[in-house]
């Protein structure tokens, strides 16, 4: 079975529990990783840098930090951190999240299978508090080509819980400016570069969710972002005239809502 880096990016408002949670999550792993890239946003709290340091001591010679000076985004920090990664096969996790154990095993078992896939997401399961209390799941369709109907309207793959070819996404540019869209961003220059993607049919993570991450998701700088993005994807034919004002009016409807509202919205119509 292939070997694999793991890709992670910290930043000061992050929760040294939260934080400490996520890398146990990837060093439980069933098959485990032999390149832990951990990049270090902008300058971090004493707490924050007490769990690195606890993590520099359970990983050792495996675990590189990559410290950037100011604090520059998600999508840079990314960046920065894939030129470090040794491995081609690059497991993305967030700070607050928890991978299920057989999360990567079942990922490099489909990489396995599929040598010409590029991309390999599976469900999200989403919690509040309580790791073992699912609210909801994002379920993604599975085979290429139902992604890339899907991915003409929203987001094809769950970022928390990729595994990609590195080189396929520095051959798309890598991650770019988008706001809170960077990963989808990404994802279709990945498919517009004939890259081939996959769903599991099985959750890998449980992602802390809640009314702030709904909230995030609203606003006027969110709903230009969306515009940004479609209006690339009308641009380059991966959707009609048609489809774009489709997107955008549904994008607007739900960008203007309350957050409790939206979160409803969610729940109901874009979750299982």
């Amino acid at each position: 079975m292939a070997e694999y880096s793991v890709l992670m990016s910290v930043y000061y408002k992050e929760k040294p529990a939260y934080f400490r949670s996520a890398i146990q999550s990837m060093l439980d792993q069933t098959v485990k990783t032999n390149d832990f890239v951990l990049v270090c946003d902008g300058p971090l709290t004493d707490e924050l840098e007490e769990v690195i340091s606890w993590a520099q001591a359970m990983i050792g010679d495996m675990l590189t930090i990559v410290r950037i000076p100011q604090n520059g985004g998600l999508g840079k920090a990314l960046n920065k951190g894939l030129t470090r990664c040794r491995n081609e096969l690059v497991a993305r996790m967030d700070t607050d999240d928890v991978s299920l154990p057989n999360r990567c095993e079942r990922q490099l078992e489909a990489f396995e299978a599929h040598s010409d896939i590029s991309i390999v997401s599976g469900i999200v399961e989403e919690f509040f508090d309580d790791v073992n209390t699912v609210t909801a799941r994002r379920v993604l369709p599975e085979k290429d080509d139902e992604i890339r109907k899907f991915a003409k309207a929203r987001n094809p793959f769950n970022h928390p819980c990729v595994m990609f070819k590195k080189s396929a996404v520095e051959n798309a540019g890598g991650y770019q400016d988008m706001y809170l869209l960077e990963d989808y961003y990404l994802w279709v220059r990945m498919l517009l570069n004939g890259e081939k993607g996959m769903n599991l049919s099985c959750p890998l993570i449980r992602m802390r969710a809640g009314l702030d991450m709904y909230r995030r998701r609203g606003g006027i700088k969110y709903i230009a972002s969306q515009k940004k993005l479609f209006s690339y994807m009308r641009e380059k034919k991966m959707i009609s005239s048609c489809e774009y004002v489709k997107n955008i009016a549904m994008r607007a409807c739900s960008g203007i809502v309350l957050g409790k509202i939206r979160y409803l919205l969610y729940l109901v119509l874009l979750r299982k």
